[in-house]
């Protein structure tokens, strides 16, 4: 069959992209490849398992409980008269989501260059389908935390949400992006660095300690050393877990200059992702 020089390709596949290219167009025509990866996720996490997705709920749970008795029992960290457990478990439910996304995408490469390295399909894909996935555990653990706080209320604890639970969707895609940026970075370092997964997971690990997940900022401004308080408070995952928490419960500190300030550096650090996730894509396979 001959082709004349009018002829156009459907599709063109193609290493050369823009500096920027989220390229929706090519994700929507992939939307059953994501999808299908989602529900991998999903039923893989916990397959062969004895408690399978019941970890979903022990692991915040045991987490809340270790963080009430050390921080708020032991170190006599007060939480605005809300229930210790409840505020552990607020500020946990919130961290979970955006450390899971971290470490599901943070290994991109590594983890998919068999499937990479033999069929096309858009790369970020991958890392999208970790952090749509990871929204069910999220949405599980909320359940729990609905369930305690509905305890904890009738139990006459002076409970109440916040006005600013509209802006719940907004917190939501923040936590998302800063997950997904990061974690599209970090992945494109690890195809060349290896040591790079140690140093993931021993910085996640003090990360949290560091944004305010077993205290409110208000502990931190009394009783940090002032260049540490100010890193705290600068931190845009502290931000995300205060207003967190001041939606739910109604406790801790807002304001709108930390919101947009928290947004602007989540879309930020989600742009600088996607460009080195896109470049890093072109020639992972020879270096992975």
């Amino acid at each position: 069959m001959s082709t004349t020089p009018n002829d156009e390709w459907l599709y063109t596949i193609s290493s050369k992209n823009k500096l920027i290219d989220l390229n929706f167009k090519e994700i929507w025509r992939y939307r059953d490849l994501l999808l299908l990866f989602v529900k991998r996720d999903i039923t893989t996490v916990y397959k062969q398992t004895i408690l399978g997705p019941l970890w979903y709920v022990i692991q915040p749970l045991f987490t809340s409980v270790i963080f009430t008795l050390v921080f708020n029992n032991l170190g006599n960290i007060q939480t605005g008269g809300i229930p210790p457990f409840l505020f552990n478990l607020a500020g946990i439910t919130a961290w979970n989501y955006f450390n899971n996304c971290l470490s599901g995408t943070s290994n991109t490469f590594k983890q998919n260059e068999s499937i990479f390295g033999k069929v096309y399909f858009p790369r970020v894909i991958m890392p999208m389908s970790i952090t749509i996935s990871n929204l069910l555990k999220l949405f599980i653990q909320l359940g729990i935390f609905a369930g305690f706080y509905i305890y904890y209320l009738s139990a006459g604890a002076g409970l109440s949400v916040n006005a600013n639970l509209f802006l719940f969707p907004v917190y939501l895609l923040m936590m998302a992006l800063l997950g997904l940026g990061l974690g599209m970075i970090f992945s494109s370092m690890t195809t060349k660095y290896r040591d790079m997964n140690v140093v993931i997971g021993f910085g996640v690990s003090l990360l949290m300690y560091m944004s305010a997940v077993p205290y409110p900022l208000s502990e931190a401004r009394k009783k940090f050393p002032e260049s540490v308080a100010t890193f705290v408070e600068y931190n845009p995952l502290t931000q995300i877990i205060e207003g967190f928490r001041y939606m739910l419960l109604n406790t801790g500190s807002f304001s709108w200059s930390g919101f947009f300030y928290t947004l602007s550096i989540s879309i930020v650090l989600f742009l600088v992702g996607i460009v080195i996730f896109n470049r890093t894509e072109k020639s992972f396979i020879d270096t992975v």
